[in-house]
């Protein structure tokens, strides 16, 4: 595949183009040649801003997606300090993953040169989506296995707690359209571990799930990523129970 022309080849194709015109008709042939070459160079000015633009319709396209993500992969840790490593990871997985298929390939060479401005956009429309507070969660772990159980309820789930002992690693098990949910419900300040994953795995067997889940308020860490891809299981913000579709995911 051909790259892009540059815009010297431009303005020399254009001059080459229109020069013997110019010299034939005089005047008025080298001014409109002096305009065609201006539009040429006007055009390879505004390249970097249209091709902003797209990245902007599409992360504003994923935009409570983003958001979500965003809160759900940062956190405060037991030193005082706000860690965003996973959200940084995050966007850079967004902008490779989501944005580049979707971005012309003779625009590549602005997907390296534009990247800052790039995550700088990603983030901006992650910060304007109005999520709701996150306090709403409850602190102690039964109470957010009730309320993850009470959200998948609202969005016309029939989820029931499993029982204390024996749950095999299910905190909720949930029916709706033929499907079973199997939940394990984390409420922690750090990023959940892949042993959480594992949990929902065996759980999803003993409880014939159709999908397993872990849902936590925190991220979720690289290896419980890794993971989650190759079970199949289900990393969510508690935010996103109520949208819920199994039959799309």
């Amino acid at each position: 595949m051909h790259g892009k022309p540059s815009p010297v080849a431009r303005l020399f194709w254009t001059a080459v183009i229109s020069g013997p015109f110019a010299l034939w008709y005089g005047p008025p042939a080298l001014g409109a040649t002096g305009v065609a070459l201006l539009c040429v160079w006007l055009r390879h000015l505004g390249r970097p801003r249209r091709f902003r633009a797209r990245v902007r319709r599409i992360a504003r396209a994923h935009g409570e997606t983003l958001a979500l993500r965003r809160r759900q992969e940062s956190f405060r840790d037991a030193y005082g300090n706000w860690i965003e490593d996973g959200w940084l990871r995050e966007r850079d997985y967004f902008l490779d993953r989501t944005v580049l298929p979707q971005i012309n390939p003779r625009d590549a060479d602005l997907f390296a040169t534009e990247r800052d401005r790039m995550l700088a956009i990603v983030e901006a429309e992650a910060s304007a989506v109005d999520l709701p507070e996150e306090e709403d969660a409850p602190e102690d772990g039964l109470d957010y296995e009730r309320y993850c159980a009470e959200r998948l309820a609202r969005a016309g789930w029939r989820a029931h707690r499993t029982p204390a002992s024996g749950d095999q690693g299910a905190d909720i098990v949930a029916d709706r359209d033929g499907l079973r949910l199997v939940v394990q419900c984390k409420r922690l300040t750090k990023p959940v571990g892949n042993a959480a994953v594992q949990e929902a795995a065996a759980a999803q067997r003993y409880w014939a799930g159709d999908r397993a889940a872990v849902v936590s308020n925190a991220g979720f860490t690289p290896a419980a990523r890794r993971l989650a891809a190759a079970t199949g299981v289900l990393l969510l913000h508690h935010d996103g129970l109520e949208a819920l579709d199994l039959a799309q995911v």
